[in-house]
């Protein structure tokens, strides 16, 4: 919290629901990566509702050195962009989470090339509906997720092992609601 200053913003509504809104950026004599954003507070519950924020990558080392786990010998590997969000929702009174969307982009220098490569991932994940079975939870360290993954590439939690297929993957030009919508169609009919 001293790494940073906040101040309040123009207040909003989210459902109809009164929500402050505080900014936060880290202080200016700090140079190692850290966040600036909005934090989106429901004015009843002082609950967090909404998180929007980007990691400040001014600093290239550093800032690599928290997603860049290997790399050729030849280049040097850098984000040029963090960004976040991450919504939750309200379900019998409690706040859980509901989406998330990450943008990151990377810069590649190549040694000996004129030209640098550049690569964008984007990735949104939306609960649609959920329900708690304590029966399932997994204490077997293998069927856990480790700490230190980011993406991750596995559905899992699906009664049918074949209702993905191999479309686990959302085109990039198609909206997640779509997806949703064609999802949930799919398990009235199952």
């Amino acid at each position: 919290m001293v790494n940073y200053n906040f101040k309040f913003g123009q207040n909003t509504q989210i459902d109809n629901r009164l929500v402050y809104v505080i900014h936060f950026e880290q202080k200016k004599n700090i140079t190692s990566p850290m966040y600036n954003g909005k934090l989106y507070i429901d004015a009843t519950t002082y609950a967090l509702t909404s998180a929007v924020y980007n990691l400040n990558v001014e600093n290239r080392e550093a800032a690599s050195k928290l997603f860049v786990r290997k790399k050729p010998k030849t280049a040097t590997v850098y984000p040029t962009e963090a960004s976040y969000r991450v919504n939750y929702r309200t379900k019998d009174g409690k706040w859980y989470f509901g989406y998330s969307n990450i943008l990151l982009t990377f810069k590649i220098n190549w040694d000996n090339r004129w030209f640098n490569s550049k690569y964008t991932l984007q990735s949104e994940m939306a609960i649609t509906d959920w329900n708690m079975d304590d029966t399932k939870l997994s204490l077997k360290q293998s069927k856990k997720l480790r700490p230190n993954s980011i993406l991750q590439n596995q559905a899992s939690g699906f009664s049918d092992p074949n209702f993905w297929g191999e479309y686990n993957i959302i085109e990039p030009e198609k909206s997640i609601e779509n997806a949703i919508n064609k999802i949930d169609k799919q398990l009235k009919r199952g």
